[in-house]
């Protein structure tokens, strides 16, 4: 089965059909991204050998499509927050599949700059330091 028809069939991930059909992203390109076995193992890796969150090991790659980083220069950190609830839940299906589960524990992708609360300004809510420029926070796992 396709991760596509896992993200819909997913009882979290059937919440998300906002994100799925939102105009400004192109989702199944994001399921796509994700739908490799190349990166999926990085996933893991990322776990396993260097106790970092599951996304750190394709974060970057990830926010250096042209489509990703268009959504997130273009719309406020308000809106993009839907976007980055359904990638963790990617996540978390892809490293269930790989036999691994949640620990209830979130672990660091990065330090969001300052901004006053309520900017609705595009691209204002971006990182300062860490992996990731727009991802402050991502699921750990473990094996199950």
């Amino acid at each position: 089965m396709s991760l596509a028809d896992q993200f819909a069939q997913d009882q979290q991930g059937r919440r998300f059909s906002d994100v799925m059909s939102d105009p400004r992203i192109d989702f199944a390109k994001v399921l796509d991204f994700f739908d490799n076995s190349d990166r999926q193992r990085r996933m893991v890796e990322s776990e396993k050998f260097h106790d970092r969150p599951a996304l750190a090991g394709v974060i970057k790659e990830l926010e250096e499509q042209l489509y990703v980083k268009a959504f997130f220069e273009n719309n406020d950190g308000h809106t993009t927050r839907r976007f980055r609830q359904a990638v963790g839940v990617i996540g978390r299906i892809i490293m269930e599949n790989q036999g691994w589960k949640t620990t209830g524990r979130t672990g660091s992708l990065g330090t969001r700059v300052k901004v006053p609360a309520g900017t609705t300004t595009p691209g204002a809510y971006h990182n300062t330091g860490g992996l990731s420029a727009w991802f402050t926070r991502a699921e750990r796992y473990e094996p199950a």
